[in-house]
């Protein structure tokens, strides 16, 4: 299955539909009752990350105990459009009348958000519950719960900014297993971050850990905002502290410590995923009136050696898993480099507006590979491209492993390469069924420098079927293009890759591309 979505201010179906999937599947597998933040910081007492994570540590060593996902009486079931119904009221929002830079609203419980999440906020050091209070919520067309239910807890929360001039702008939400969203000014929500995966494409199925408890720090400057999150799941607990820093793009450090509970072969780390329906090189048959319908272009990666990687998207027939870099990443993420509203023509959706996410690893992350997950979709609904680091060494039961890194949502990475980048790229059938003309297009203003008799295409292919290169140098502002054609022959999958050289200098990052029936 695609994997799961969460919310964005104003929740609507696509982005919704399965995103607490995983939280109600979790949820549903034994509910009992879960620890509470009063396990670890009763009320009024002094927050200490070290004693969170002690607790942590702790908890990673008795049997996993799911919460339990019942509701009230008039708020199980409910429809999408009774839940979007739900809003909360900024007059109740948290720090919503203090001028101190952000303002919190909890989300409420419901539709498929059932698992009961606990917040707290500390400010001057103390921790204070924040007690679910029907009175936050305009509960639109539902009847506001009656005063009785107790403390239900909720099932994130909504970041926003009130710095600058201007309304207070939505800048991150957390709801949803152990997902995070997060834009940079004047974007549209898209790409998800994912703390911790497990079992991604395991034939053994996926599990998903999610945040039980948030602990978030009264801010004391207006642009700086630190969230603590503890982490659960059948196979390990954690501690998640992110630090968000806010300006015209949204930086978030992540600093984590996991405990497995049992063995882990199959986990990542600093994980995103995002919506690739179909792009310029692969439409299909799909009746739609729009020409592109993505919220990922591509995978870019630098490796330790400085070599800038640029691998598009695909929304393929079968499941596809590949795998990149074999240590210590200098950086990757899903970046949109089309920013053309002429490009998606959609109003609602307003993909070229949606966040590109670069991951910015911190320390020495060691062996392993950068793994790309292509699942197969025919809806817009689904997040169905998936990209993660995932460690080489498994980690035994017992052990703690700590990990860091920077996370940026922006229009495009803060590192660039310094060579020509891939602009666009098509295909199409070349004269018979079994060959096709590929057309990768470069820009770059010190490739436009060069002489063009002097750039090279280094082009290579799996299955030896490159045929008639040809070469199209810059003119009139357009961009420098290659194409060539492919004879597939009876190959299932060819992998191809191509690089720009002025003479064995590489002068562009190296395009690289899964080709499939």
């Amino acid at each position: 299955m695609p994997a799961p979505r969460i919310s964005a201010l104003d929740l609507d179906r696509r982005s919704l539909l399965a995103a607490g999937a995983a939280v109600v599947a979790a949820a549903s597998a034994r509910a009992q009752d879960a620890p509470r933040p009063g396990d670890v910081f009763a009320d009024g007492a002094a927050f200490d990350r070290t004693k969170l994570v002690d607790f942590t540590r702790d908890l990673a060593r008795r049997p996993y105990s799911a919460p339990n996902p019942a509701l009230p009486e008039g708020l199980t079931n409910l429809s999408f459009e009774q839940y979007v119904g739900i809003r909360p009221r900024r007059e109740r929002a948290v720090w919503g009348e203090q001028p101190r830079g952000f303002i919190l609203e909890p989300l409420h419980r419901g539709f498929i958000f059932q698992a009961p999440v606990a917040l707290s906020v500390i400010e001057g050091g103390v921790v204070r519950r924040l007690v679910y209070s029907a009175g936050r919520y305009d509960f639109g067309r539902l009847p506001a719960p009656a005063a009785s239910v107790g403390d239900i807890g909720f099932s994130g929360f909504r970041v926003l900014s009130t710095a600058g001039e201007g309304p207070a702008r939505e800048i991150a939400v957390f709801q949803g297993a152990s997902f995070l969203r997060a834009i940079a000014k004047w974007q549209s929500f898209g790409v998800i971050s994912r703390a911790l995966a497990l079992k991604t494409a395991d034939p053994r199925g996926e599990e998903f850990p999610f945040f039980r408890a948030f602990w978030i720090e009264q801010p004391s400057r207006d642009d700086v905002l630190v969230v603590h999150a503890l982490l659960d799941s059948e196979s390990v607990a954690g501690v998640f502290t992110f630090t968000l820093r806010v300006g015209d793009l949204a930086l978030i450090d992540t600093e984590a410590t996991i405990f497995p509970r049992v063995a882990l072969d199959n986990f990542g780390i600093a994980g995103m995923q995002g919506t690739y329906l179909y792009g310029w090189s692969d439409k299909r048959a799909i009746d739609d009136y729009r020409p592109q319908v993505h919220e990922v272009g591509g995978l870019q990666m630098v490796t330790a050696s400085g070599e800038w990687l640029w691998r598009p998207v695909a929304n393929p027939k079968a499941l596809q898993v590949s795998a990149f870099i074999g240590e210590n990443p200098r950086g990757f993420g899903f970046l949109m480099r089309d920013r053309d509203f002429q490009s998606f023509q959609d109003m609602d959706q307003r993909f070229e507006a949606r966040p590109s996410l670069w991951m910015e690893p911190i320390g020495d992350w060691g062996a392993g590979v950068l793994q790309l997950v292509e699942i197969p979709s025919d809806n817009e609904i689904h997040d169905n491209i998936i990209a993660q680091w995932r460690p080489k060494e498994p980690l035994v039961a017992g052990a703690e492993f700590n990990f860091a890194y920077r996370q940026h949502w922006c229009w495009a990475p803060p590192e660039r390469p310094d060579v020509a980048t891939v602009a666009g790229m098509r295909v199409g059938r070349a004269g018979s069924t079994r060959r096709r003309r590929f057309v990768v297009d470069f820009t770059g203003e010190k490739l436009a420098a060069l002489p063009q008799g002097d750039i090279t295409p280094a082009l290579w292919a799996s299955n030896n079927g490159v045929q008639g290169v040809r070469i199209f140098p810059i003119t009139d502002g357009r961009p420098f293009r290659v194409a060539f054609d492919l004879d597939t022959g009876n190959e299932s999958l060819i992998e191809l890759r191509l690089a720009l050289m002025n003479d064995k200098t590489p002068v562009s990052e190296t395009w690289l591309y899964r080709w499939t029936p």
